[in-house]
């Protein structure tokens, strides 16, 4: 089955910048780009007049007019539109067996059933299978600004690695694809923390004493993390990154120049359900640029 580009709309300005965006990452790809528009009539138990059939003519219109934007700004790609009668989080979700990644706005609140309210866009980062991207409306690389794509081009693909090569793999993967389809570098960071006395063994010191040191411990773990998509991709320009501290604030701190910031969820489902984990909590809220979140198994 051929992958597609899969994004929500629902007529607000970040569902808009994230459509914008979408369609010139699928051009970069040479993907086809699908725009889907949910809604659901659901009585209220408050005294207004409903009307399911003019409700679902608006939300018709919004995806027309998403498509429009989106076909006229970038006549060369193909585009289609789906209409779907349910909650935008299922409606995304589902169109998961063909998507190369889904694209979300980080917020929304359209005129008849927003994409991203509350909750959703957790929702549907947390329940993925696929890379989701979220981006907002304003500044940087996600602010439309014309059909040759040039923009979207800008800015170093900051990737976030941990544990060992296998572990990260699908977030390098990802990674190293989207910057070759840009023609953009790489740049792979490691965020490193000193071990608990108590996690101290003489197992773990031997390794870290090979190498040199911690320091150079946790540098020989990232380049061989690397190497295989080093291989892979030689055309991608890489650099590497090792700093002590959080995740999160290591990330954050090596992406002020970034066109995209790509970090690693485990899927796992916690007690009380599916998590997004706390690094990719913090570079949805604080990053400066869109966010790729990359499920992968434990």
């Amino acid at each position: 089955m051929s992958r597609e580009i899969v994004v929500g709309v629902d007529g607000s300005a970040e569902s808009l910048a994230a459509a914008d965006w979408a369609a010139r990452e699928a051009l970069g790809r040479g993907l086809p780009l699908r725009m889907v528009h949910a809604w659901r009539w659901e009585p209220l138990d408050i005294p207004l007049v409903q009307d399911p059939e003019s409700l679902e003519r608006s939300a018709q219109e919004v995806l027309r007019g998403a498509e429009s934007t989106v076909t006229q700004r970038y006549p060369g790609l193909a585009v289609t539109g789906e209409l779907v009668a349910d909650s935008p989080v299922t409606a995304l979700l589902d169109t998961q067996e063909r998507a190369e990644m889904l694209v979300t706005g980080s917020r929304g609140h359209g005129a008849v059933v927003g994409f991203l309210l509350g909750s959703y866009g957790q929702q549907i980062i947390a329940g993925a299978t696929r890379p989701v991207v979220a981006v907002r409306a304003h500044g940087g690389d996600d602010a439309p600004e014309g059909g040759d794509g040039a923009g979207h081009r800008r800015g170093v693909i900051v990737v976030g690695q941990q544990g060992g090569a296998e572990d990260s793999a699908p977030t390098l993967r990802f990674a190293f694809e989207t910057a070759a389809a840009r023609g953009a570098a790489v740049r792979a960071v490691r965020a490193w923390s000193l071990p608990p006395f108590y996690a101290y063994s003489p197992g773990s010191m031997a390794l870290a004493d090979e190498a040199g040191g911690l320091v150079p411990y946790e540098e020989k773990a990232l380049h061989e993390a690397l190497a295989p998509w080093r291989e892979r991709f030689p055309g991608v320009p890489v650099t590497e990154h090792v700093e002590i501290g959080s995740a999160a604030q290591v990330l954050l701190s090596s992406s002020g120049d970034a066109g995209l910031l790509v970090v690693g969820r485990r899927a796992r489902r916690g007690a009380l359900g599916p998590r997004i984990g706390s690094v990719a909590h913090g570079a949805l809220h604080l990053a400066p640029c869109p966010v790729a979140i990359v499920p992968h198994d434990d």
